[in-house]
């Protein structure tokens, strides 16, 4: 059951009906899967990848791949991304940062912000060796669906009320152990000790970044977590790169 409420909650997939209806506490308990359901969609991600390759450029492949995932995702995390960077321009309190946030008419600087990251999403996929690109299409989506959790566990949030708040709740260390757990697993497979430093690289990034939040918002709400997971998704790409360039390798595949 836990599964599924996670995958309704992070997808557009149908799960079955009978899962379909679940309360802020039920997502909460779920948190600790949300990497698992990364896995899955870093899974579509790879096939997608290898099936377009087929008879698309790279270039073509990869900004279809960004919109796949925003597609595959409602753009849940990417509306979260918006409105977080609306609320971070109003130079004001953090209510009324907050006020900003929760209106449902988008700013222009959500939308610059989320133009940005598109782009940088891109062009980071992009610049992979195709070798590593298949890893990251599989890593980046479980990375930073533990980031979300990582959020959720260590930081207070923002207010008393909101799916949010009611999931923290119900976040524990636990989940917290479950979940990174099952990510650290997954990087070492696919990365070796290379994915051990990028899930610690990664975990120093989100620190700052939930810190700085924080600190702009007196806490973290639902579309912090929204923002943390797309910032993290770039953060990834970004991070394997490196690893390419300093010659880190999978077991399955080495640059020449």
């Amino acid at each position: 059951m836990r599964f599924w409420i996670a995958w309704q909650f992070l997808t557009i997939i149908p799960s079955p009906p009978r899962y379909r209806l679940y309360s802020a506490e039920d997502l909460g308990r779920s948190i600790s899967l949300f990497p698992v359901v990364g896995l899955l969609l870093g899974l579509v991600l790879f096939g997608l990848n290898y099936l377009l390759g087929l008879f698309l450029p790279p270039i073509v492949v990869s900004i279809l791949l960004v919109i796949a995932l925003v597609i595959l995702t409602g753009a849940l995390h990417l509306d979260g991304f918006i409105d977080t960077c609306d609320g971070l321009v109003v130079r004001s309190s953090a209510s009324n940062k907050l006020k900003i946030m929760s209106d449902t008419q988008v700013g222009a600087f959500g939308v610059v912000g989320g133009c940005c990251l598109i782009l940088a999403k891109f062009a980071a996929l992009f610049s992979l060796p195709e070798g590593l690109r298949a890893i990251a299409l599989i890593l980046m989506p479980i990375l930073s669906r533990w980031g979300m959790v990582y959020a959720l566990y260590a930081f207070h949030p923002a207010k008393k009320e909101g799916l949010g708040w009611a999931a923290k709740q119900k976040a524990n260390w636990k989940g917290m152990a479950a979940a990174t757990i099952f990510t650290l697993v997954m990087a070492f497979a696919l990365l070796n000790w290379w994915g051990a430093a990028l899930l610690a690289a990664l975990s120093l990034i989100l620190w700052a970044a939930s810190k700085y939040l924080c600190s702009k918002f007196g806490g973290l709400t639902g579309d912090n977590y929204g923002a943390i997971n797309e910032f993290a998704e770039v953060v990834v790409l970004i991070l394997i790169f490196v690893i390419a360039e300093l010659g880190g390798a999978s077991w399955w595949w080495s640059p020449l």
